[in-house]
């Protein structure tokens, strides 16, 4: 099974060439991952392409080809895997929970037929409850959901799926082939992040990956099982570079959560896509060097339902990979051009239309306008105060003060939002605000909470996090609201350990006030005496989500879904209308970064800065990245001259 040596150029040289006698088995290895519910099509603009029932259709071709034997013979099967975010929270997955199990993506999924999901983690943005439901719905064809790195046992509805075998660390699939079945393990493993960026409550996850998925190989092997594939949901294919270098008995990798499109020259992609460069590798598939020293192909999709990934792996007859056939790549799902098809009229009756008729209700209720262009890009709500951020921050806030009394806690001082929480990735543009617009850009089940009583020394560590990773779109970045907060993003990042414990204290929060005047941090340290704060935030941070430090302080529910809330604020409080003077573009300076021209830091402009600057820039330090794209050039030299003949930055 690994006992070849071939080089990724050898292997590259082969994917040219046409089926060989060599191969006693060709598996045409079809996945796909990140589906996150974009059942209807690709998106606005895209609608010709993607979508669920065209996809199954796409499926159904390639599975027909797999059963045609090759030229030069061999027998030839198909395997059909989903590397995880099999669903995602808004407003397609909304019309199914108002439906309720099985779900839309349920129905689908279970029509077009699979051989082994993997759990990501959006299958735990709900909790496990929904996550129960939506396997338990699978009926025709209840393939096993894989993750070995998970320990269900504190779950019972999940542990109950694992005793029936529909949740399983790995299985081992019959392949139906031109010449008899052919037996396949898969392997399924789940990021190590899973309790940081989802909500998977009594789930206990693993990052003993490497150890793990060993022990499962090492047992497929030993029942006799020579062809092995790894299904993983880690969130970056470097991730999955990084793991191959310490396992063994591995054919091939199939990854998910990064959304990385990888291509090869002269295939057909959706408009406005192309291909990724992941490790200064290109193509598809890249490779990575496990512990003997073998190439191992890795492959992924983009998601969304855009493309079916085809790898054909070509062994002997005693499981050794020999080739990868040049057919392989990204198949386009589209409705439109040379490569159209048709969807499938099952799927498109009983998933597609009624999802599309729920969208289209959701699209019809207005609830509020705007006067402004309302900024939720992923590249600015995860690394700058934006006006949709403040809408969003203000609703929480409000939702707080306005519940306390009912739930018997504290009114919030402060409230905070992440950016990961904020999932439109656009600009709403000034004019109607209907209620699909609340699920585009708060899709989850995030509830508004209220942490009474946080400590002075830890808000700030809070507030640390949540500019540790500015200019990186991150997640936790805040949008906030109560309070205005200066920080300088060139100072010492705050770093945590896995039980969110300060390892390195942070020192880029420089002032905190409260909006009534109130100093919380000053010069970048806590006032002395200062009071406790009483933050408002949704539970998914409350609970550690986004490594938000909060450890465990005890929160109430005030059962208000995010979205909700923010429905609330624009119908209730702002009486329908978003006017410019209360969120005009670009914010209103409650996040502010401490003067950049100031290079120093001595709180004053002068010639030290410009020496201060240029000792950085000429020594590669990241803090003479002035325009944060990166790179250190000219045009950092021409943003600090800027900035200092401002007078600031």
């Amino acid at each position: 099974m690994t006992k070849r040596t071939a080089s990724a150029s050898l292997l590259l040289a082969l994917a040219a060439a046409t089926a060989s006698a060599q191969s006693d088995f060709y598996l045409h290895l079809l996945h796909h991952n990140d589906g996150e519910s974009q059942l209807i099509d690709a998106g606005s603009g895209l609608e010709d392409f993607g979508g669920v029932a065209r996809f199954a259709t796409v499926v159904a071709d390639l599975r027909a080809e797999a059963m045609i034997s090759p030229p030069g013979g061999g027998a030839s099967g198909s395997l059909l895997i989903t590397s995880g975010d099999n669903y995602l929270a808004g407003p397609e997955f909304a019309i199914s929970l108002r439906q309720g199990a099985p779900f839309f993506d349920t129905i689908a999924l279970d029509l077009i037929g699979y051989d082994a999901f993997v759990i990501g983690n959006h299958e735990f943005d709900f909790g496990p409850d929904v996550l129960e439901d939506f396997i338990a719905g699978f009926s025709t064809n209840p393939a096993p959901f894989l993750s070995a790195n998970l320990d269900f046992t504190a779950e019972p509805g999940l542990q109950a799926l694992v005793d029936a075998g529909r949740i399983a660390p790995s299985t081992v699939v019959e392949v139906t082939t031109t010449a008899g079945p052919r037996r396949v393990g898969i392997i399924g493993a789940t990021t190590p992040d899973l309790p940081f960026i989802s909500s998977p409550r009594d789930v206990v996850v693993s990052d003993e990956l490497a150890t793990i998925i060993q022990a499962e190989a090492d047992a497929l092997t030993a029942d006799g099982v020579d062809i092995i594939i790894l299904s993983s949901h880690l969130q970056g294919l470097t991730e999955e570079l990084a793991l191959i270098g310490g396992l063994r008995n591995i054919d091939a990798i199939v990854g998910g959560g990064g959304g990385e499109l990888l291509a090869n020259p002269g295939d057909t992609l959706v408009p406005g896509d192309s291909p990724a460069t992941v490790a200064g590798q290109s193509g598809y598939p890249i490779y990575g060097v496990d512990a003997d020293g073998n190439d191992i192909p890795i492959v992924t999709t983009s998601g969304d339902y855009r493309y079916l990934g085809r790898l054909i792996l070509g062994f002997d007859d005693a499981g050794n990979l020999v080739e990868i056939l040049g057919e392989s790549g990204p198949v386009r799902v589209s409705g439109t051009g040379a490569d159209a098809v048709t969807p499938d009229p099952t799927i498109q009756a009983e998933v597609v239309d009624p999802v599309a008729a729920g969208v289209a209700a959701l699209a019809a209720n207005v609830i509020g306008s705007s006067e402004v262009d309302l900024d939720g890009r992923r590249s600015q709500v995860r690394n700058f105060e934006t006006n949709l951020g403040n809408l969003i921050a203000d609703s929480f806030l409000t939702t707080g003060i306005d519940l306390a009394s009912t739930f018997g806690v504290n009114a919030p001082d402060v409230a905070l939002a992440n950016g990961g929480g904020i999932r439109n990735d656009g600009i709403i543009p000034a004019g109607d605000i209907t209620e699909l617009d609340t699920f585009d850009i708060l899709p989850f089940t995030n509830f508004i909470t209220v942490v009474p009583s946080v400590p002075a020394d830890q808000f700030k560590e809070i507030l640390e996090n949540a500019v540790s990773r500015q200019g990186l779109s991150d997640g936790r970045f805040a949008q906030i609201a109560g309070f205005t907060m200066e920080y300088d993003w060139r100072q010492q990042a705050q770093v945590l350990d896995g039980d969110l414990s300060v390892v390195t204290p942070g020192e880029r929060v420089r002032n905190v006030t409260l909006s009534d005047g109130t100093e919380i941090i000053t010069n970048g340290e806590v006032v002395p005496g200062a009071q406790d704060i009483d933050v408002a935030i949704v539970d998914f941070l409350a609970r550690g989500g986004d490594f938000y430090p909060f450890r465990g302080l005890p929160f109430t529910n005030l059962g208000v879904s995010y979205q909700q809330s923010l429905a609330s604020m624009i119908e209730d409080t702002l009486m329908g209308q978003i006017t410019m003077d209360a969120y005009p573009e670009g914010g209103m300076d409650r996040i502010v970064q401490s003067c950049y021209a100031d290079f120093d830091l001595d709180g004053e402009l002068t010639l030290f800065d410009f020496l201060a600057f240029q000792n950085a820039f000429d020594a590669g330090d990241t803090s003479a990245d002035c325009d944060r794209d990166g790179s250190l050039n000219i045009f950092d030299y021409l943003c600090f001259q800027n900035g200092f003949d401002q007078g600031c930055m």
